[in-house]
């Protein structure tokens, strides 16, 4: 069943949609209270044209109207490389999170995307930007820590017009995989249309970082993940 989104008494929100899982699920939290518009931030990753799909099949199962989607495009990110997303002579990193920096972390993205995220809110005057920001899926990038968020706020705060009240806001960042996962299922997020994998753009993987963690997330809540894997990561036993 496909949801509804857009009614007058709601208040405007935007939402940072990547196309993945922990985006979906915020969409979902975010469409409860707020009429949502939603921005997509191309930055020359490996699986760009995957996540664009899984952004237009999702844009389109809760309704978004044409003029609240923003689809914009960084490409500064493949040029200066540093990112095992954007260049692809790095392997991916994977199987399950390390302890030390991942090198899919790609340098100050979230603060990019942001700062485009509160210059529209500014425009159209949404008072709210939600992020899927989740520590556990890389709890060693240093913008998806609460105290970054914290601190952006406080940027927010004195670099915009007085006249604006915008937060930013991260409902998933203390939560566990399978935790979103069954959040995602109680707000009828459509989690099949996500694409969690950083390597590939038919078959998901399986085996990258990205895909351990959806994997292990699905097991763990119980559920069946719907789409389709090249191979899929065991757990050891």
């Amino acid at each position: 069943m496909r949801t509804k989104t857009q009614t007058p008494e709601k208040k405007r929100a935007i939402v940072l949609l990547s196309g993945g899982l922990d985006s979906c699920v915020t969409l979902a939290v975010a469409n409860k209270e707020h009429n949502v518009a939603l921005l997509h931030v191309q930055y020359s990753q490996r699986t760009q044209p995957r996540e664009s799909m899984a952004f237009h099949n999702i844009a389109n199962y809760y309704h978004v109207p044409e003029d609240k989607i923003l689809i914009t495009g960084l490409d500064h990110f493949k040029k200066i490389g540093g990112s095992s997303l954007t260049d692809t002579k790095l392997p991916i990193d994977k199987g399950e999170a390390e302890t030390t920096m991942p090198n899919t972390y790609v340098p100050f993205r979230n603060t990019l995307l942001l700062a485009i995220a509160v210059s529209w809110a500014e425009v159209i005057k949404a008072e709210t930007i939600f992020i899927g920001a989740v520590e556990q899926d890389s709890p060693n990038y240093p913008d998806c820590r609460q105290e970054y968020y914290d601190v952006f706020n406080q940027l927010v705060d004195v670099g915009t017009m007085p006249s604006t009240q915008i937060k930013v806001v991260t409902p998933l960042i203390g939560m566990k995989k399978f935790e979103i996962v069954k959040m995602g299922i109680e707000l009828n997020a459509p989690l099949p249309l996500t694409w969690s994998c950083y390597e590939n753009n038919d078959l998901a993987c399986g085996r990258c970082q990205s895909c351990t963690l959806r994997l292990r997330a699905f097991e763990d809540a119980g559920y069946v993940d719907k789409i389709h894997y090249l191979e899929k990561n065991r757990r050891p036993s």
